[in-house]
């Protein structure tokens, strides 16, 4: 790996409230999905890092749960992971949604008041308003907090992006490749295949089921006739929820296997075997031990 003294390379915190577009953006930076997406909020549970790398530059991007007030241990680990994305970053990148403003944009700009690094105001889903619009929107915001750079975007569109990248670039420092051009994300892939499966969750259950959710892969190291077996147990709170998950004669949980198949076979290139269980464990949010058994833990933050 050759380095010039030329080479930007930098950590990039992606801060903002719930549902503001954050996962899709950085799908959209790296070019594959390493971070689940849906339209329900607080998708996003652990730190994601996305590698974007070029000749001379690599940013790692990290998506962090959207922050919002703790109800549970789940909850509070969830806004300690986006704070402490804060820490030891090059930039921040500060999310919100050109159709909504307000005391909660408000609440998270007044987290970012005594950030030391450069923060960007990026709006996001500007295909959404009309551009006249857009710059009562900034002046709005110019208000809030001293931001480095304003940034209209569209995400699911692309619109933006890449003036994104090239402001991203001039403001990283100088500094080496941290990981292989090949690694697109820290995560190893058995948790990308449970946030797959939670995605698929997510995107056809109602509202009662999905945060109440969580998914860890049991197995994912064995193939038969070809196809890589993998073992994943679907976790809910109570009864109900299980059969709602489990569908009337299978219906819902073949659904979501097989869609989830699919993404999972599009990340691993290979054929896959998806075998799903569901298991109640009555108020798993609030029981630290299991949370740090199913990969939240927050010694990690």
């Amino acid at each position: 790996m050759v380095q010039t003294n030329k080479h930007k390379s930098g950590f990039v915190a992606l801060i903002g409230r719930p549902n503001v577009g954050k996962s899709t953006l950085m799908n959209r930076l790296i070019g594959q999905k390493v971070a689940i997406t849906s339209a329900k909020p607080q998708t996003t549970r652990n730190k994601i890092f996305g590698i974007y790398t070029e000749d001379d530059m690599q940013a790692v991007f990290v998506d962090t749960p959207g922050i919002f007030k703790s109800h549970s241990d789940l909850d509070e680990y969830m806004d300690k992971a986006s704070l402490s994305a804060l820490n030891d970053v090059d930039l921040v990148l500060f999310m919100v949604d050109a159709k909504k403003a307000g005391k909660g944009e408000e609440y998270v700009a007044g987290l970012l008041k005594n950030v030391e690094v450069p923060v960007f105001l990026v709006i996001n889903k500007i295909d959404q308003v009309h551009p006249n619009d857009l710059l009562p929107i900034i002046d709005s915001y110019q208000a809030v907090g001293n931001f480095a750079e304003f940034l209209p975007i569209s995400a699911s569109q692309g619109n933006g992006v890449d003036d994104l990248l090239k402001t991203i670039k001039d403001y990283l420092p100088e500094g080496p490749q941290y990981y292989a051009s090949d690694e697109v994300t820290d995560r190893p892939e058995y948790f990308v295949v449970a946030e797959m499966i939670r995605e698929q969750i997510l995107r056809l259950t109602g509202q009662e089921v999905p945060h109440s959710t969580a998914v860890w892969v049991e197995q994912m190291n064995e193939r038969i006739n070809g196809k890589l077996q993998v073992n994943a147990t679907i976790y809910v709170e109570k009864d109900g929820q299980k059969r709602i998950i489990i569908g009337k004669g299978g219906a819902m949980i073949k659904q979501i296997g097989m869609k989830a198949r699919k993404e999972i076979e599009s990340l691993l290139g290979e054929k896959v075997n998806l075998q799903l269980w569901v298991k109640v464990r009555h108020n798993w949010r609030q029981d630290p031990a299991f949370l740090k058994s199913i990969g939240y833990d927050k010694k990690d933050l």
